[in-house]
């Protein structure tokens, strides 16, 4: 019976979370996951945009499939330098913006400094700003406090920041007692840690897929074009990216979601039934849903014309793009109907 590494699923998805990778700032997360697979003994190879590609061998060769999951997050990127020394910002990606008042951060420069601060609204102080609990939290109040003594913007440009520095926004990871991870960008790296536990379990029970495999782990997902470039031998792709939760959804923190239907369209119908006839078989918990203000790495590799089957599955993450949160009963279903679909 195949099982997988609990323990190693929960590390190396909070080293991975604690690693600063917004959208074109990638490069630390991709030498991390390179690291893990080395230890596995796959080949591997990174496409010029740092997308990693990781390669196992199958029984059968009528066809390849693709599983992809990304490492980059949200984050922001120093717009200006503002007169008292404060910073304005300008978004990579979509975050939710009033969740980023107060949240700590790391100002990265081009000769790789850092410096630490806080994200917060102008109208930052209940005894002093009138409107301090009801201003907008948005791109034109947002503004980061540098936790080093600047009076100017002559101060700031000083300790080398400039336009176009990254702002990677603290995840603020936590695994509870009861098996939940809570934390910033668990999309997608709670993903990420799903196919490295897959590929753990592989090499662990020297397990030979039916077909072979091509596992991407993308890096500009966020801001809609992460594997817009696949190897061209790849027939069938799944993204595993999160699941959402609300409104009239079936996805729980503790599911396997399956996307029927997401922003860019209908997902390839015969995979989709597939997987959920295979989520029965194994009696996983899973939800089937339509997600119509998303998109994934399939989204992206559609539209760059690729003549692919495509799906998409995840882990169900509660309040995406703020303070999110899953179980690791989701981490597991997904794991389990990934394997299950890859030795069909």
């Amino acid at each position: 019976m195949i099982t997988f590494d609990k323990d190693y699923v929960w590390k190396v998805a909070k080293e991975l979370l604690q690693i600063d990778s917004p959208s074109g700032f990638t490069h630390h997360a991709i030498s991390y996951i390179e690291s893990q697979i080395q230890t596995f003994g796959f080949q591997y190879e990174k496409s010029k945009k740092g997308n990693l590609h990781v390669y196992v061998d199958g029984k059968k060769t009528e066809k390849t499939i693709g599983l992809s999951a990304h490492c980059d997050t949200l984050g922001l990127m120093v717009r200006s330098i503002n007169s008292d020394g404060t910073l304005a910002v300008t978004n990579i990606g979509g975050p939710t913006l009033p969740t980023l008042d107060g949240a700590y951060c790391r100002i990265i420069t081009r000769n790789q400094h850092v410096y630490t601060g806080t994200i917060l609204c102008r109208s930052a102080s209940k005894h002093v700003h009138e409107d301090a609990s009801t201003a907008p939290r948005d791109l034109h109040t947002l503004i980061v406090r540098i936790d080093e003594i600047v009076h100017s913007k002559e101060d700031v440009q000083a300790l080398g920041i400039e336009h176009g520095d990254m702002i990677a926004i603290d995840p603020k990871v936590e695994i509870t007692t009861s098996d939940f991870i809570k934390s910033r960008f668990l999309d997608d790296k709670i993903s990420v840690a799903a196919l490295l536990g897959l590929l753990h379990a592989i090499h662990h029970h020297k397990l030979m897929p039916s077909y072979p495999l091509v596992f991407i782990f993308s890096t500009y997902e966020e801001v809609g074009h992460g594997a817009s470039y696949i190897p061209p031998n790849i027939d069938e792709l799944i993204s595993v990216d999160m699941g959402c939760i609300g409104e009239d959804l079936a996805c729980t923190e503790y599911d396997v979601s399956i996307c029927a239907k997401d922003s860019s369209g209908p997902y390839d119908y015969t995979i989709t039934t597939n997987l959920i006839t295979l989520a029965k078989q194994q009696n996983l918990a899973y939800a089937v849903d339509i997600y119509p203000m998303y998109g994934s790495d399939v989204s992206a590799c559609l539209r760059a014309g690729y003549d692919i089957k495509g799906a998409l599955i995840g882990p169900g993450v509660h309040a995406s793009h703020g303070m999110e949160r899953t179980h690791y009963q989701a981490i597991e279903n997904t794991m389990k109907l990934l394997l299950a679909y890859i030795t069909m």
